[in-house]
C-alpha cells in the first residue's frame, strides 16, 4: 500500500496527521487483510534547510514507524522521491508539516548542475538520516519533477548520484526506478505548458541507461514489458495506480464494481502496490484491491464479513450503507444515515480489524452517515436544476451537507464530482463560474525563451485550495439566490 501524503488536512483523513499508534493500528489492519509492504512519502521535497521543529518531529517518528513496521508486522518499508524537487526555504517556513501545501514552495533543481544536484543530493542524505532502515527508495521519474529540457541521460546520472548517496547511508537500500510519466514528459511540460507523456523510445533509452549504470541493488515500478524486453524483468514490481482512491479526490468511500479488484491483478515479478488518499475512508476498496492481488473471492458475503471484522455484529449494515454510497435514491440514502447515525450512539465492540478504524467505530459510522446525505444532495441539485423547481433549496442542502462533510475532514485541493460539477455550472452563476476555471496547464502562448515552470505551479498552487474556494462561490450564489427571490 502507498501512503501518499501530500495533502495537508484533518486527523487522521490525513496520512500526515497520523501518530505512531494510528500507524501501528492501520499497518496491523493491512497484515491482517494481506499486504505486506508500504511505500510512503515522506515529502522530504517540501522540507525547509534548516528544519523547522515540526518537520524534525515528523521525521522522527517516521523512523520509528519503519522500526516498528519491520519489528512487529514484519513488513517491508520504502519510501518515494520525487527526482529533483527541493524546498523554497522562505515559502516553506510560512508553515509547519502539517498545514504546509505542497505546491506552494515547490522548486527545481536543473541536473545537469553539479553544484545545484550536489547541494540537493547532502540535504536529502541528512533527511534520509532519519529514515535510515528503509528498505528501499522509490525515485519517480517526473509527476512532479522534471527540468526543461533535460535529457534522460541526465536524468540516468540523476539516479546514479542517489545510489552513491545511499551508499553513504546504508549500501543494501534499494534504489527503485519508478517509470511513470517520462522525465522528458513531464519536461516538455515545463518547456511548452501542454503535457505530452513519455514515450516508448524514452522508456527504453532510460531503462537502458540504467542497466549499464548498474545501481545495485535496485529495481522497478512498473514498466515491465520494457523489462522483458531488456531482460530485466525479475525486478519489476507493479505500481496499479488509481485502482483504490484517484488522487488528488475529495474524500468519499469508493464501493462496487471491480475497478479495485481487477486492477489489482499482475503479472509482475514482485507484486502490486495499490495506492489511497484518505485511507479511513476507502476501507471497501482497500479490502476488494487485496483480495484480487492474492486471487481471493470477493462475494457480498466476504464483504459483510469484513464489515464484521470492522464493528462486531455490523457487517450487514455497514455493507449495505456502502452500497447506497453510489445510489441515487435520495431517501434510501438518507434513512440509511439516520440509522448509522443512531447505531454510532449506541455501544460498539470494534473487531479484530479496528485498527483500520483508527480507533473510533463511532467516527467511522458518522463518517459514513455524512457521505450519503452529501451524496444524496448532489443528486438532490442534478434532479432540480434538471427539472428547474426548487433549484435554491437543493443548493442549500448539498451547501450544507457537504459544507459539513468537508469541514470534518478539512480536505482543500481539486474536488471532481462531475455530476455536481455539471449542475453547478448550469446556474450559471459568475462565482460558481469562477471556482471552477481551473488548469494546471498553461492558456497563452510562451515568450521566445520562457519557460513554463512557474506559471504551471501557481495553478497547481491554486488547485491545492480549490475546495474551499468552490464552497464559497456555491455560498455567495445561495446568497444571491435568496436576495433575489421573487416576493409570494
Amino acid at each position: 500500500m502507498y501512503v501518499h501524503q501530500h495533502w495537508p488536512y484533518k486527523h487522521p483523513y490525513a496520512a500526515r496527521t497520523w501518530t505512531l499508534e494510528d500507524w501501528r493500528g492501520y499497518a496491523g489492519g493491512l497484515k491482517a487483510i494481506g499486504y505486506n509492504t508500504i511505500l510512503l512519502w515522506p515529502i522530504l521535497e517540501t522540507m525547509p534547510e534548516p528544519l523547522m521543529p515540526s518537520d524534525r518531529a515528523n521525521l522522527i517518528k517516521l523512523g520509528k514507524v519503519i522500526d516498528m513496521l519491520h519489528n512487529e508486522h514484519q513488513m517491508r518499508v520504502y519510501i518515494a522521491l520525487c527526482p529533483n524537487i527541493v524546498a523554497r526555504n522562505e515559502e516553506a517556513r510560512k508553515a509547519t508539516f502539517q498545514q504546509r501545501h505542497y505546491y506552494y514552495c515547490e522548486d527545481l533543481v536543473n541536473p545537469g548542475d553539479p553544484v545545484a544536484m550536489q547541494k540537493m543530493i547532502t540535504w536529502r542524505q541528512k533527511l534520509i538520516q532519519y529514515l535510515k532502515n528503509v528498505d528501499g527508495v522509490t525515485i519517480i521519474d517526473s509527476d512532479p519533477g522534471g527540468y526543461p529540457n533535460s535529457s534522460i541521460a541526465e536524468f540516468v546520472n540523476l539516479l546514479g548520484e542517489h545510489r552513491k548517496m545511499l551508499n553513504r547511508i546504508r549500501p543494501e537500500i534499494e534504489l527503485v526506478y519508478w517509470m511513470h510519466a517520462g522525465w522528458r514528459g513531464w519536461g516538455r511540460l515545463y518547456e511548452k505548458g501542454k503535457l505530452e507523456l513519455g514515450k516508448p523510445e524514452e522508456y527504453e533509452e532510460t531503462l537502458q541507461r540504467l542497466i549499464a549504470l548498474n545501481p545495485e541493488p535496485w529495481g522497478m515500478a512498473n514498466g515491465l514489458a520494457y523489462a522483458k524486453k531488456f531482460g530485466v524483468a525479475g525486478r519489476v514490481m507493479s505500481f496499479n495506480y488509481g485502482r483504490i482512491e484517484g488522487e488528488p479526490s475529495f474524500p468519499s468511500t469508493n464501493f462496487g464494481g471491480d475497478n479495485a479488484y481487477e486492477g489489482a491483478k499482475s503479472d509482475a515479478p514482485l507484486g502490486v502496490m495499490g495506492n489511497a488518499q484518505t485511507h479511513c475512508v476507502q476501507l471497501p476498496n482497500t479490502f476488494a484491491f487485496v483480495r484480487g492481488a492474492l486471487g481471493r473471492s470477493l462475494t457480498p458475503e466476504d464483504y459483510v464479513q469484513f464489515g464484521n471484522d470492522l464493528i462486531v455484529g455490523q457487517g450487514a449494515t455497514i455493507v449495505q450503507a456502502w452500497g447506497l454510497l453510489g445510489s441515487l435514491d435520495i431517501e434510501a440514502q438518507r434513512q440509511m444515515a439516520s440509522k448509522l447515525d443512531s447505531l454510532s450512539r449506541q455501544r460498539l465492540e470494534m473487531g479484530p480489524l479496528k485498527g483500520l478504524l483508527f480507533g473510533s467505530a463511532k467516527r467511522f459510522l458518522t463518517d459514513l452517515a455524512m457521505m450519503l446525505r452529501y451524496r444524496a444532495a448532489i443528486t438532490g441539485l442534478v434532479n432540480a436544476v434538471e427539472s428547474g423547481k426548487e433549484t435554491q433549496k437543493a443548493l442549500a442542502l448539498l451547501v450544507k451537507d457537504a459544507g459539513a462533510w468537508q469541514a470534518r475532514h478539512g480536505y482543500e485541493n481539486n474536488w471532481y464530482e462531475p455530476r455536481m460539477l455539471n449542475a453547478l455550472a448550469r446556474l450559471n452563476s459568475p462565482a460558481i463560474r469562477d471556482a471552477l476555471a481551473v488548469t494546471y496547464e498553461i492558456q497563452s502562448p510562451l515568450k521566445p525563451g520562457e519557460i513554463a515552470f512557474e506559471q504551471i505551479r501557481q495553478n497547481f498552487a491554486k488547485i491545492e485550495t480549490y475546495t474551499p474556494r468552490l464552497l464559497s462561490a456555491m455560498r455567495k450564489t445561495l446568497e444571491e439566490m435568496e436576495t433575489t427571490k421573487p416576493p409570494q
